[in-house]
């Protein structure tokens, strides 16, 4: 898969090929309506662009496609691809203790319940101890700059998964 592809989907098509690497209907749109892209560049600068724009509301339903962290459930329906990807995302806690597992679980219902939504985080290449730190850390935000960060750590995500949709596995941020 690769630009070319991409560029050649019917909208619904993009829309969910775009929906795979974030939950956002209204993102997953505008960037399908903003095809054809000239090169990886420009797709990941319209996909940012496109993030920025949107409002809470589009945001929290690019939450709700990931489960929580340590978890494997979401609350929207995702697609295989998705759910794979967040797995994958996530290997870092799979080698974690019962004890780090059992405090992620814990902090994950502290932050649910003080923001009204789950913790986001970009994951990849995380071990469980970083993803707890940055989890009890976070707690002490208020609610707007964790919903920024929050949209942050968002954006992160969403670029990896556009490259690896186009077929780069290497989930590197370059």
């Amino acid at each position: 898969m690769d630009l070319t592809w991409l560029n050649g989907l019917r909208a619904s098509e993009a829309t969910d090929e775009f929906l795979k690497c974030c939950g956002s209907q209204r993102w997953a749109r505008r960037m399908a309506e903003s095809r054809p892209f000239e090169n990886l560049g420009q797709l990941r600068a319209r996909a940012s662009e496109a993030w920025w724009t949107l409002d809470r509301s589009d945001w929290l339903e690019a939450f709700r496609s990931h489960p929580k962290i340590g978890g494997s459930k979401t609350t929207e329906k995702v697609s295989e691809q998705s759910q794979t990807w967040s797995g994958e995302e996530q290997a870092g806690v799979k080698s974690a203790s019962k004890h780090v597992l059992s405090e992620l679980a814990s902090l994950n219902q502290r932050y649910d319940e003080k923001f009204g939504f789950i913790f986001i985080v970009c994951a990849s290449g995380k071990s469980s101890d970083e993803m707890l730190v940055m989890l009890r850390s976070r707690l002490s935000n208020d609610a707007e700059t964790e919903m920024r960060t929050a949209a942050s750590e968002q954006e992160k995500i969403t670029d990896i998964r556009l490259r690896r949709l186009l077929g780069d596995q290497s989930g590197s941020l370059v």
